[in-house]
C-alpha cells in the first residue's frame, strides 16, 4: 500500500514518523514522508521516500514573528500568536500536501496538518488517520496539552479542549474552503468539519505510551493510545569525542533544549553551567536551535546525536519537555529535570513529576542557578527517582507503538 506520513512543525515534530514509517516499510508498505525539505536527511537509508514542504520551520522561528512567541508568558497567549503564524505559513504548503496525496493510497496525518489532510484525503476519495503526538481530544481528565495540560475542573478541562480544538481549525480557514471547493467537495465550516469527523469516528492513534498518558475514559471511539513512535537511527555508537569525554569520570548530565528558541541564549547558557558546577556535576550541553554552549573541562558542547545512544549513559536528562525528547528519557530511564518552553510542554513536564521521574520542573522563565542546581541535586542524589526511572523505561521498551498502526493499515486491505 501506498502510505503518505504528512507532518510539519520543528524537528520533534517529525523525527518519530521516520520510525513508524521504516516499520511500514519493513512491512512491505511503500512509506512517503511529507514535511518540511530541512528534514529529508533524517529519513536517509530508511526505506521511505521523502517529498518536501516549502516552509523552513528554524527560520521562521528566527524570524521577528518567531520570536513574538517568546512575548506572551501564558499558554493561551502563546497558542494565539502561533495560530497567527501557522495560518500564514499553511497556504504555502498546500499544492505540495495535495500532489503527494495524489500519488497515496491512504493518508496518515500529523495534528499540525489534520484538518486540512483530512479535506484533501476526502476529496481525493482516499482513506486517511490520524497519527498525533499529543493528546489533543477534549477531556474531563485534563486540560489542553498544548495549554500546558493541569486540572482546571472536570467541566472546564473539556470546555478548553473544544477551544483548542476550535482554535487548530481556525489555522485552516482560509486553505480548507479553497481546496474543497477546486476538489469538488461541498462548502462546510471549520466546526462543522471537525464534527462530522467525530461523528464517523474518524480514527487517531497516538504516538505515547498509555503507561505515561492512561487513554481517557470519556475519550470516543476511535481514539486509540498506541504506544511510542521511536526515531528511525542509523548511528551505531557515539562519537569518540563524546564516548571518551562520558568516561573520564562520573555520568554527567544532558541538557539540552532540541528545536527550542530562547531570547538570550548566552545568559541562559552561564545558568546552565553554573547550575550544573553547583550540583558538582558534569555537563553534556547540546547547542540545539538554541545555540546553548559551554566551556571548561567538565563541560562538553555537542550537536544532533541520537537521544537512543546517548541519554542511557547519563546520570540525568535536563531538557524543554518536547513530547520526543521526553519520551527518549522515559525509554532511556534515567531521571529528568524538565525546563518547559511552551505548549504542550508544560504537559508533558507535569507528567514526569507525576510519574516519580522528575522531582521538579523549572519553566524556562524561571531559571536561575539555585533553581536549577536544587533540582539537579534531587534528581541524581535521590535514589527513588533513577529507580522509578529505569523501572518505567523497561516497561516503555517492551511496548511496541507501530503495531496497532500496522493492524490498522492491513484492516484498510483486508
Amino acid at each position: 500500500m501506498r502510505v503518505a506520513i504528512t507532518t510539519a512543525g520543528s524537528r520533534g515534530d517529525v523525527a518519530p514518523y521516520t520510525g513508524l514509517g521504516h516499520r511500514l516499510v519493513q512491512a512491505g508498505h511503500e512509506v512517503t514522508l511529507v514535511t518540511h525539505a530541512r528534514f529529508e536527511p533524517l529519513v536517509a537509508g530508511s526505506g521511505i521516500r521523502f517529498h518536501p514542504l516549502p516552509v523552513d520551520p528554524r527560520a521562521e522561528l528566527e524570524s521577528p514573528r518567531g520570536r513574538d512567541l517568546h512575548r506572551s508568558a501564558s499558554g493561551a497567549g502563546k497558542l494565539v500568536r502561533v495560530v497567527d503564524l501557522a495560518r500564514r505559513l499553511v497556504g504555502r504548503m498546500t499544492e505540495d500536501l495535495l500532489s503527494a496525496a495524489r500519488e497515496a493510497e491512504v493518508l496518515l496525518l500529523s495534528a499540525s496538518l489534520a484538518p486540512l489532510g483530512h479535506a484533501i484525503a476526502e476529496g481525493l476519495r482516499v482513506p486517511s488517520m490520524g497519527v498525533y503526538l499529543q493528546p489533543l481530544a477534549p477531556t474531563r481528565e485534563f486540560a489542553p496539552a498544548v495549554l500546558g495540560g493541569g486540572l482546571w475542573g472536570r467541566a472546564a478541562n473539556r470546555l478548553a479542549g473544544h477551544g483548542v480544538s476550535l482554535a487548530v481549525e481556525h489555522v485552516f480557514a482560509a486553505a480548507v474552503p479553497a481546496v474543497r471547493d477546486r476538489l469538488g467537495l461541498p462548502p462546510l465550516r471549520a466546526g462543522a468539519a471537525r464534527r462530522a469527523r467525530e461523528r464517523r469516528y474518524w480514527p487517531v492513534h497516538h504516538g505515547f505510551s498509555p503507561q505515561v498518558v492512561p487513554r481517557p475514559r470519556d475519550w470516543r471511539p476511535g481514539l486509540t493510545v498506541s504506544g511510542y513512535w521511536w526515531p528511525y537511527d542509523t548511528q551505531a555508537q557515539l562519537p569518540d569525542r563524546i564516548r571518551e569525554f562520558i568516561d573520564a569520570g562520573p555520568a554527567p548530565v544532558f541538557v539540552g533544549l532540541g528545536s527550542a528558541t530562547v531570547p538570550d541564549a548566552g545568559r541562559l547558557s552561564a545558568q546552565v553551567v553554573g547550575a550544573l558546577r553547583r550540583a558538582g556535576l558534569r555537563g553534556v550541553i547540546q547547542r540545539g536551535w538554541g545555540g546553548l554552549v559551554a566551556d571548561g573541562d567538565d563541560m562538553l558542547t555537542i550537536g544532533d546525536v541520537p537521544h537512543a545512544l546517548l541519554f542511557p549513559r547519563m546520570a540525568a536528562v535536563v531538557h524543554h519537555a518536547g513530547a520526543g525528547t521526553t519520551a527518549a528519557g522515559l525509554r532511556a530511564g534515567v531521571p529528568a529535570v524538565p525546563v518547559p518552553v511552551q505548549f504542550d510542554a508544560g504537559f508533558w513536564s507535569a507528567r514526569l513529576v507525576a510519574l516519580g521521574v522528575a522531582p521538579d520542573v523549572v519553566p524556562l522563565r524561571r531559571v536561575t542557578v539555585d533553581a536549577l542546581a536544587s533540582a539537579l541535586v534531587r534528581a541524581t542524589r535521590d535514589p527513588g527517582y533513577r529507580e522509578r526511572a529505569r523501572s518505567l523505561g523497561a516497561r516503555i521498551r517492551e511496548e511496541d507503538g507501530a503495531a496497532p498502526v500496522l493492524a490498522a493499515l492491513d484492516r484498510l486491505g483486508d
